[in-house]
């Protein structure tokens, strides 16, 4: 039974068209995944696994030892990690099976997929659109069909925008929920390994599985983690089961230029969530409007620093040169995308002096006044807050040429992540035929109301659309 699962995702994969010809979903299978399928089954003793024999999806910049990680870049082509991350080996240990490694924007930096040394992804909803990113691959993996549940890895709102996009549930959890040990960093005060999933309760499920403390990361707390899925039963539970929750709007995410489908089907998924018993209020997060700024100077900032890593000695790819410094420079030039470099650029620039205290030390300092505003809404009685979770659906494939209105779709969803809070992205609807993500935001390691709010959502969205027209 467990070798068939992995069968059947591998048929998906082959009917869906997941290889570079087609949706370009992964970039490496594992040749061993029904073999370890059945090498799991033969080898339990007691009760089943609770994901005995199902298929996962991981990110390309997530550790494993069959398949390389190679973060979608050229720098780090054919590189094999010596060891695996820490949510591989708690998925594994729960009996899942890892699928393959799905493309990804170089190194984590994009909204789109289309930044990948592989070249871009496609979303299955529409394939002349982008599935979102950085995480698009694991994504559209999930939306495709071929997988329940994928790893993808946030940093500004890297599996909450492809999870709108693509029509998935996408979860983000609390910074230091899940453990890093293993996730290649881009910029480690905000990196987060996050979940995909066709529906709130497989996220719940995995969340479950790969949430804790682990002493290889000191950035991981020792908070115990609840039971996901048991929240995911009392939001399914009653005619009401959000009664007494009261859930912010908060009024920046709704500015008068936001796409009026997504607008439309906010304000619907809002008053589906009055009648499951929340009462809902406007409220303001004043800082809203920094976080692109700010995002865009400490998280480049950090690039700079955990990239030097990278230069052709110890890992990945080199180009022979005359000299060390020209072996640097060329390797480099080579390995390194145009999203990347421009990225590494900048990060140098606001860190170099003169410039530090103008720019780097000034965005901390506002990063703060956005981590207070959700501290505050929380203590004035906000148990969660509803916003969009990208500001349009899907758009087409090469049709955004400028980076700063690309680094604007995560307008939404960085906010989460400078302030370390959880958030999950809920299919709320299509608008022109496209998915549409509505977004929960939780306090710090709230996810327990977090997963009821948004497995009650899900449901009545789902009995709404049986009994009536698809919108």
């Amino acid at each position: 039974m467990t070798a068939s699962l992995v069968r059947a995702a591998l048929d998906r994969a082959a009917a869906v068209g997941a290889g570079r010809e087609g949706l370009n979903i992964f970039v490496a299978m594992n040749p061993d995944a029904e073999a370890d399928a059945e090498s799991a089954a033969a080898s339990r003793t007691g009760d089943p696994q609770p994901l005995e024999g199902v298929p996962v999806a991981v990110k390309d910049n997530i550790a494993t030892l069959e398949t390389p990680t190679t973060c979608g870049s050229r720098i780090l082509a054919g590189y094999v990690s010596p060891f695996e991350a820490t949510v591989v080996e708690r998925l594994r240990a729960a009996g899942a099976v890892v699928l393959g490694k799905t493309n990804m924007d170089e190194f984590a930096m994009g909204s789109s997929t289309e930044h990948s040394a592989y070249g871009p992804t496609r979303n299955p909803r529409d394939p002349s659109r982008v599935p979102g990113g950085s995480s698009g691959g694991s994504a559209a993996a999930v939306a495709a069909g071929i997988v329940r549940i994928a790893l993808g890895s946030e940093t500004g709102g890297s599996v909450r925008q492809p999870a709108s996009f693509c029509g998935v549930v996408g979860v983000k959890p609390t910074y230091g929920r899940v453990s890093r040990y293993g996730l290649v960093a881009f910029a480690s005060s905000v990196d987060q390994v996050g979940v995909l999933s066709q529906s709130v309760e497989d996220a719940a499920l995995a969340m479950g599985v790969i949430a804790g403390r682990d002493p290889r990361d000191a950035t991981s707390g020792g908070q115990e983690v609840p039971d996901y899925r048991a929240a995911v039963r009392r939001g399914a539970t009653g005619a009401t089961p959000l009664a007494g929750v009261v859930v912010g709007r908060p009024r920046e995410y709704f500015p008068d230029g936001l796409d009026g489908g997504v607008r439309e089907r906010c304000e619907i998924a809002l008053n589906m969530l009055a009648k499951l018993g929340a009462t809902i209020r406007d409220v303001s997060l004043p800082h809203t409007a920094y976080a692109i700024p700010v995002y865009y100077i400490i998280v480049p900032a950090e690039a700079s620093s955990n990239l030097a890593r990278f230069e052709g000695v110890r890992y990945g790819a080199r180009v022979q040169a005359e000299t060390v410094t020209a072996m640097y420079d060329a390797t480099r030039s080579r390995g390194f995308g145009a999203e990347v470099t421009r990225r590494i650029l900048l990060g140098t620039y606001v860190l170099s002096a003169g410039y530090y205290d103008a720019y780097y030390r000034r965005a901390q300092d506002v990063q703060a006044l956005i981590t207070a505003d959700f501290h505050r809404v929380f203590a004035d009685g906000i148990d969660l807050l509803f916003t969009p979770t990208a500001p349009t659906t899907a758009f087409k494939l090469g049709s955004i040429s400028d980076p700063y209105e690309m680094y604007l779709n995560d307008v939404f969803t960085a906010t989460a992540n400078l302030s370390g809070v959880p958030a999950i992205s809920v299919p709320i609807g299509n608008s022109g035929g496209l998915p549409v993500g509505g977004q929960i935001i939780a306090p710090h390691f709230g996810e327990s109301s977090m997963f009821a709010a948004a497995a009650a959502l899900e449901g009545a969205l789902r009995a709404a659309a049986r009994s009536g027209p698809a919108s």
